[in-house]
């Protein structure tokens, strides 16, 4: 009986030494899941999750595994952060695995991104634990290739092409080549009067606009394009008496400007027009308000209370004290005739402008400068004429603004940067943090770029680069967002990323300027849709416009279902 007991207790004792004496066995592929599958880059970084599903008696009771992902590429490996699992009879507090039901565990992974990782395979690296002793397990390959399609978001330079890229804040110019100028003057008549005293024409703002119309006459820059007469009668006296005095005051004056006119033998002034009005109860009412008088609260209730001229004056009258304030400081105002000359100021021509700048800048006002860097087609003279205008006009931030733009799109970014820093410090306007944003952008410096677009609310381009922001930071839907109805390449990306195609390809179809990206992001709707014939035309144009995307396709896997060797 004790020999029995003794065996049983001795076997026992061997199958327990055994069970947690034998190595663990490899891993398979099969054991693993990865999504995305292949993976894809989002805001500058290739995330995924590994699922795994470990069989029933597999995992031995007293091996700890740590599980290691590594990215291997062109000869290269980059790892992420490693996972240690344990069986059930190891003293630790990593997740447990049963040896007798199995598990599940994820494995997040996550890479920094580089463009060499496109033709790359994902791997499981293995370190056992058991025993006291360490061993290796052979590697395990769960996933080939990486999408890097996000990372066509670009917001660098385009050499001022608007399809590709961010287009810096502009600072924009306030010239003007006709600038319409008014001269008026009033001649004042006396109660039931429309004959003009000789002092009315004496006054200095008479004689004022005589001498603005006989200049805008002489002047090779200046055009009178019009003469205009509005005469008025005050507000009393009823209506029929005052519909007839400003009438004959409105005759009386234009008669005086046509006699003028041909005593200076002015013969273009473009229309001589005269208008008048019986009653000016708008003057009226203006002047009421804006004067001190005890009761104007009284008359301005009576004015919006009756809307008949001939109830307005009786019930007014009916306020014999007010009336009297009235007749003395307000109607005797209302008693005029305006006389304005319309003036255009003829700016330079465009060939005048672009000639100074060339040759004497210093003639030329900054707004005049500004303009003629928008008349130039190439980046090399805009730089030359914006730094002329930094030059010549260093307090004006549009100057180092526009310059550091141009710095931009020519790709100079630190050039640019310390130009948008100088404009910074000189206006409170916003255009300069917005493009400062876009230089850290463009560096990788994301939360500065954030601060920056922070500080920049309300600026046009602001939406085309807080598009871009989202796509590097992987944000694709607040991308779209921003991007609302734009038309460039950074704006079809995002709608290819979320997958609305229909939209992208109207978006790349709207492109005015296409470039070699709107075709290479064709090429990509058409594997993506099925449609050879577009990816195989739109990939041929792209690699023939930039020879890196014949290059970038032979690895991308967006194309890996189709023969594009040809």
């Amino acid at each position: 009986m004790k020999r029995n007991l003794c065996y049983v207790v001795a076997l026992g004792l061997a199958l327990s030494l055994t069970s947690c004496g034998k190595k663990l066995g490899q891993f398979s592929a099969d054991y693993f899941s990865v999504n995305p599958d292949p993976l894809e880059v989002q805001g500058g970084h290739v995330p995924a999750r590994v699922s795994a599903k470990i069989p029933a008696k597999f995992f031995v009771k007293n091996a700890e595994v740590t599980v290691t992902p590594s990215l291997v590429y062109n000869g290269k490996e980059t790892t992420s952060q490693s996972y240690t699992f344990q069986g059930e009879k190891v003293r630790g507090n990593n997740p447990v695995i049963s040896y007798e039901l199995g598990g599940t565990q994820t494995i997040p992974v996550d890479f920094v991104y580089n463009p060499e990782m496109a033709k790359s395979e994902l791997m499981l690296n293995f370190t056992v634990n058991q025993g006291g002793k360490q061993y290796v397990l052979p590697a395990v390959k769960v996933a080939n290739g990486c999408v890097a399609t996000s990372d066509l978001a670009y917001a660098g330079g385009g050499n001022g092409n608007s399809a590709s890229g961010v287009n810096p804040a502009v600072a924009a110019d306030a010239f003007q080549r006709v600038i319409n100028q008014k001269y008026a003057a009033d001649i004042m008549f006396l109660i039931n009067q429309a004959n003009i005293r000789a002092s009315q024409l004496k006054t200095d703002a008479m004689q004022e606009l005589q001498k603005e119309i006989a200049n805008a006459n002489a002047a090779q820059n200046l055009e009178l394009k019009e003469i205009n007469i509005k005469s008025y009668a005050s507000p009393d006296g009823g209506f029929k008496l005052n519909n007839a005095l400003a009438q004959k005051r409105e005759n009386t004056t234009k008669s005086y400007v046509e006699k003028q006119l041909k005593k200076d033998k002015i013969t273009e002034f473009g229309e001589l027009t005269a208008q008048f009005t019986a009653q000016d109860w708008e003057g009226f009412q203006k002047l009421v308000s804006q004067s001190n008088i005890q009761d104007k609260d009284l008359i301005l209730s009576v004015l919006s209370m009756y809307r008949d001229p001939e109830t307005r004056e009786r019930e007014i009258r009916n306020m014999s004290a007010v009336f009297e304030q009235l007749a003395e400081t307000i109607l005797p105002q209302l008693r005029y005739s305006r006389i304005t000359a319309s003036v255009d100021v003829i700016g330079k021509t465009d060939e005048e402008i672009l000639n100074l700048v060339a040759t004497d800048p210093s003639k030329l006002t900054v707004d005049e400068i500004l303009y003629a860097a928008t008349l130039v087609p190439d980046l090399n003279s805009k730089t030359k004429i914006y730094d002329t205008a930094a030059r010549l006009y260093p307090n004006d931030y549009r100057t180092w603004n526009n310059l550091g733009m141009v710095q931009y799109e020519a790709c100079d970014y630190d050039a640019a940067k310390a130009n948008f820093t100088k404009a910074a410090a000189l206006t409170s306007n916003r255009e300069p943090q917005m493009n400062l944003g876009l230089v850290e952008l463009v560096q990788g410096n994301y939360d500065k770029a954030n601060q920056y677009f922070g500080a920049a609310g309300g600026v046009k381009e602001l939406d085309n680069a807080m598009g871009v922001f989202y796509l590097k930071k992987g944000d694709v839907a607040a991308a779209v967002k921003a991007f609302g109805n734009e038309k460039n390449n950074n704006a079809a990306l995002a709608q290819i990323l979320a997958k609305d195609y229909s939209k992208a390809k109207n978006t790349l179809e709207a492109i005015k300027t296409p470039d070699a990206t709107t075709y290479y992001l064709m090429a990509i709707l058409g594997a993506r849709t099925n449609n050879e014939s577009m990816l195989t035309k739109n990939l041929r144009e792209a690699a023939r416009l930039d020879s890196k995307y014949a290059q970038r396709a032979a690895n991308d896997l967006e194309f890996a279902n189709y023969n594009i060797a040809l």
